[in-house]
């Protein structure tokens, strides 16, 4: 009997040996792999490299995709309690490049769209549609001649507005000369110390038009998965500091399967002009005591969208 349980011992004791052996070979073996792997990916991003540096045009889009909907019936404890709701937001980014050895011309477009619905079935009366609350159309080209290898004297045209709501008013439209810097290869930066910021609208009172500076600087990057973009565009008036304004966006996309991943958008704007024309549009006090340039409270406008995403 003591033999037996010797004899066990040993072959429980050999086994387990063999099972450690083994898994340190199998992790040799995966490092090795790795290493192997590794390197074949070094040198697939020296050829992209060397693919996007070749002159010609470069193409591209991504776009977030997130929404929910909701349903409640007899849930009491809220104040509503038999609705249905939903949002939907939808963020697209594209771009197409003509990059050359002498000269570079730049397009981009960005849309970004939300709608939300809150359907109160209590009350018959109630708006139980999809109601627009972001709306973003923005769309910029850059035409640049080469002095050297990181500067380039430049033209920029650039339009915004608002299409779901209001379109092209205000619609904003900035056409000005100078220069641009490229330090990097994802980077663009325009310095335009001439432009003129055409701005339409109805409520003349309020917006106006005037010639200024305009400054943008554009990064876009892409490492394996992972898409990113964030763009600032300001301008700033030279005949008054109330008609100026600059608008940053960042967009981050990262792809989980095939063409299908997870997405996030937000951005940051200051523009006086849009202050004051909500806030005249909204005053219900006594006349003569309206919102001014010199008293509306200048908020940060900002938004955001979470969700899914498909790369074109």
């Amino acid at each position: 009997m003591k033999h037996r349980v010797v004899f066990s011992f040993v072959f429980m004791l050999a086994i387990s040996f063999g099972f450690a052996q083994t898994k340190e070979e199998l992790q040799a073996q995966k490092s090795e792999k790795q290493a192997v792997a590794d390197a074949a990916q070094a040198e697939a991003n020296a050829i992209q490299a060397q693919i996007d540096a070749l002159p010609g045009w470069k193409k591209g889009a991504f776009g977030v995709i997130g929404g929910s909907l909701s349903n409640f019936n007899n849930w009491y404890a809220q104040g509503t309690p038999n609705n249905s709701s939903g949002n939907i937001g939808i963020n697209f980014n594209a771009f197409a490049n003509k990059l050359e050895d002498k000269y570079f011309w730049r397009n981009s477009l960005t849309v970004n769209l939300a709608w939300v619905k809150l359907d109160d079935k209590d009350d018959p009366t109630d708006n139980d549609s999809f109601k627009p609350t972001t709306d973003v159309f923005n769309i910029s080209s850059l035409y640049g001649q080469k002095l050297s290898d990181k500067w380039a004297a430049s033209a920029l045209g650039e339009y915004r507005t608002t299409i779901l709501n209001n379109f092209n008013d205000p619609g904003y439209l900035d056409l000005g000369v100078g220069f641009t810097w490229t330090p990097l290869n994802n980077l663009i930066v325009v310095i335009h110390p001439l432009n003129y910021n055409f701005v339409f609208a109805d409520r003349n009172t309020v917006f106006e038009s005037s010639l200024g500076a305009k400054v943008m600087a554009d990064y876009t990057r892409k490492i394996g998965a992972i898409d990113f973009k964030t763009n600032l565009s300001a301008f700033y008036s030279y005949k008054d500091s109330d008609l100026s304004n600059w608008t940053w966006t960042n967009n981050f996309s990262y792809t989980l399967w095939k063409r299908i991943g997870v997405g996030f958008d937000f951005a940051l704007r200051s523009n006086k002009q849009e202050a004051l024309n909500y806030a005249l549009a909204n005053y219900s006090g006594p006349i003569g005591n309206e919102p001014t340039f010199g008293t509306v409270d200048n908020d940060l406008q900002t938004y955001y969208t979470v969700g899914l995403t498909y790369k074109f």
